[in-house]
């Protein structure tokens, strides 16, 4: 049984990993820590379990086997090599880090210490993916050219019900977020793009900031990767009918996922619905646990974790200068610069 530490109910996905922890058989929650010291106790005492305010106590406890960590992304450096440094298993939500320098060292920590660390990246289990990544591996849609996918919701769209939208306040913080829209939800779009395109060589991106804001509540971002293909990232939480777009077009034909429906259409065919899709693969939790466990290898890797932060990274960049960004080879292995 995996003896697990939750650590802050800062993250919006805090209450989905609370319960994938709560249903998994092999975990058992047994400690919350919190910066936020009043809501880490009521947390707490709704889970019934004993609430630590020091969190290096908490780390040195050797009864405690993991922590899932869904502090501020600006913390997730800290923490997690800390917990790293404790011997301490890691589940987090994404992003890793907000740079790749911060990334190389997380996974320093992490090898040097022989702890399994997953991130969350829970698009890259579902059916609609695994049957474009199939396709596109297998040659069906021809030389990939483009890639367009979108992740956008309503959460700054204010209503009577939620006035200011259903986003916590602190969402819009740019120093506890490292940024706005897109480098959270947006990370989705980029992981996803980042799988089928392979590795990027330059990134160019705008974000929209409306007035009374200091981050993005909406973004669109172009990466030409070094396979010819064109990645059109478009996030945004101002979107009153959001849903998730994917697609995928080559010489051969063409894939569109609309949330979860998937429609491909072949050279000199119609337009298929297409329902014999591949089961969902584990997700990230169920990977994490089963890799703790020994003899899995995750399918959500290191890589992933690193070019998602060398995205985020450039389109910051790009986005503030109004400049076209050529990305630096990334090491899949140290997470630096080649």
């Amino acid at each position: 049984m995996l003896s697990v530490a939750l650590l802050s109910k800062w993250h919006v996905h805090w209450v989905d990993y609370m319960n994938e922890a709560l249903a998994n058989p092999n975990i058992s929650i047994q400690r919350v820590w919190d910066e936020d010291a009043h809501r880490g106790e009521a947390w707490a005492a709704d889970l019934g379990v004993a609430f630590e305010r020091d969190l290096d106590k908490l780390l040195a406890d050797p009864s405690i086997h993991a922590v899932i960590v869904t502090t501020p992304t600006n913390m997730h450096k800290d923490v997690i090599i800390r917990a790293a440094n404790s011997g301490k298993h890691i589940f987090t939500e994404k992003v890793l880090a907000l740079s790749v320098s911060d990334c190389a060292e997380i996974y320093e920590a992490v090898e040097r210490n022989n702890v399994q660390l997953m991130i969350s990246l829970p698009r890259l289990v579902e059916p609609y993916y695994l049957f474009a990544q199939e396709a596109v591996d297998q040659g069906i849609l021809g030389e990939l050219n483009t890639v367009r996918v979108r992740v956008a919701h309503d959460g700054t769209v204010r209503t009577s019900k939620n006035p200011h939208g259903w986003l916590p306040q602190h969402f819009y913080d740019p120093v506890l977020c490292g940024g706005g829209a897109f480098v959270d939800l947006g990370a989705h779009a980029i992981y996803l793009t980042n799988r089928f395109g392979g590795k990027a060589k330059t990134v160019t991106a705008n974000f929209v900031v409306p007035k009374g804001y200091e981050v993005d509540v909406h973004a669109v971002a172009t990466v030409e990767y070094e396979s010819g293909a064109i990645g059109i990232l478009e996030t945004g939480f101002t979107s009153g009918a959001g849903m998730f777009i994917m697609e995928l077009h080559g010489t051969k034909g063409t894939i569109v996922v609309e949330n979860h429906k998937v429609r491909m259409r072949l050279a000199g065919s119609e337009w298929e619905e297409v329902n014999d899709l591949p089961a969902r693969m584990l997700m990230p939790m169920e990977q994490w646990v089963m890799s703790i466990q020994g003899g899995y290898a995750p399918t959500i890797c290191k890589e992933d974790a690193i070019l998602l932060t060398a995205i985020n990274e450039a389109a910051a960049l790009s986005a503030s200068t109004g400049g076209r960004i050529k990305l630096q080879g990334v090491s899949a292995a140290t997470g630096k610069a080649i």
